[in-house]
């Protein structure tokens, strides 16, 4: 993509440091792993006969006022502590709650927090195993949308960083 070349011209030596950036659309965007593994899924919630249903999004269509359910699974070979996930949505998605707080569930404390662009979670301490984060948005806008990624961190580790495959999405 280039070539770098890097010379000192004196008798001691020079510390410096080489940052490369690109854009991309985050729907083109392939899923990395680390010891962190995000696998982002999206469903559309139905009302049937039966009750409310979840449909894949690749099986169904979306319209506006449709319920979108995301989910979030997130695998962690390892322990680890102060641990942020960063989900990121399509302009034509508003969250249906939007009141950060505190929340308790299958033996993990996170911090939720509904932003502009993403919901964020912060974990203090995470154990090795599985864990699945959900949530709600409703759909207000027509047309074609990058919906983004879930990207995942630990704040002082950075090196133990993923994130998952962009999705393309289509409201009729």
């Amino acid at each position: 993509m280039g070539k770098i070349k890097i010379t000192n011209p004196n008798n001691h030596i020079a510390w410096g440091a080489m940052y490369w950036q690109y854009f991309e659309d985050l729907d083109k965007i392939t899923s990395h792993e680390t010891p962190f593994s995000l696998k982002k899924q999206l469903f559309v919630e139905k009302n049937t006969a039966h009750g409310k249903v979840i449909i894949p999004l690749s099986e169904a269509e979306l319209h506006l006022g449709d319920i979108v359910k995301v989910r979030i699974e997130l695998r962690v070979d390892r322990s680890m502590e102060y641990v942020h996930l960063k989900d990121m949505r399509a302009s034509a998605f508003e969250p249906v709650n939007v009141l950060s707080g505190y929340h308790y569930q299958d033996g993990l404390g996170y911090y939720q927090s509904t932003k502009d662009l993403a919901t964020h979670f912060f974990m203090d301490h995470i154990q090795k195993g599985t864990y699945v984060f959900e949530y709600a948005l409703t759909v207000n806008q027509k047309g074609e949308f990058s919906n983004g990624i879930t990207e995942i961190e630990c704040m002082y580790a950075p090196e133990f960083r993923s994130h998952s495959e962009g999705v393309r999405v289509l409201v009729e």
